[in-house]
């Protein structure tokens, strides 16, 4: 019997959301052992959930889809068994990941998965992986959890605004204005959430808006752009 040519998410931005949430809660907590079949699970179920989700957008090929969500859903539950004997706490992110990946079923179906909902809903639900390995790194659930989680949602928020700024909403005035202010929001909430700090690592993202909101740019060089801000966004948990 043939395996089905595989099929991987083409979305760059994905890759980024499965894994700068993830790191960030690695760095706040320390790195463990159990990060590693954590992480090989998230993404196991990253994985799973794309040919899901493009079934539901073809019409033909739902073989070969199904079967790679199969292939990777075991190999993320078996990765899953040893954080969960070690945290079994940890199920309790389940119930709100499968209410966040029914919302996102809910848009797709209704085509309207570009939607702003339903990329704010995929970006809390990305943001929820750091809060699993803040968990599995210290095994409490308190603030700072709270506050890897909630800065990594503003990160991505940002990302997402400045996407639409240069492609789909660059002739868009109002969306253009919106970024830029939600980019000097984004400066100020993490002075309120008692991490000052941490407002440095926005700073990147709000000259990105002032400098290149509303102007056409190559996919590429947004790519880039992209790349180095969740770079050093990264990098400064190093002080979390």
């Amino acid at each position: 019997m043939t395996v089905p040519r595989i099929v991987i998410p083409h979305e760059h931005g994905g890759w980024a959301m499965v894994s700068v949430p993830f790191g960030a809660g690695v760095m706040a907590s320390g790195p463990q052992w159990l990060h590693l079949p954590l992480f090989m699970a998230w993404l196991g179920l990253y994985l799973a959930a794309y040919p899901m989700l493009q079934s539901l957008k073809r019409k033909a090929d739902h073989r070969r889809l199904y079967t790679w969500a199969v292939i990777y859903g075991m190999a993320a539950a078996v990765c899953l068994v040893p954080p969960l004997i070690g945290h079994p706490s940890i199920l309790a992110f389940g119930p709100v990941l499968v209410i966040l990946l029914l919302i996102n079923i809910w848009h797709v179906r209704h085509k309207a998965e570009r939607s702003l909902s339903n990329d704010l809903c995929a970006m809390l639900m990305f943001s929820l992986g750091g809060a699993a390995a803040y968990l599995i790194g210290t095994g409490v659930w308190d603030y700072r959890m709270a506050s890897v989680l909630l800065f990594s949602f503003l990160h991505f928020t940002g990302s997402t605004f400045f996407v639409k700024s240069v492609f789909r909403e660059r002739n868009n005035k109002r969306w253009v204005t919106m970024t830029r202010l939600l980019h000097i929001i984004l400066l100020i909430i993490p002075v309120l959430a008692g991490y000052p700090w941490m407002s440095l690592a926005y700073v990147y993202s709000a000259v990105r808006a002032f400098v290149y909101a509303g102007r056409t740019l190559r996919p590429m060089k947004v790519g880039m752009i992209e790349i180095a801000g969740a770079v050093q966004f990264l990098a400064w948990f190093v002080l979390f």
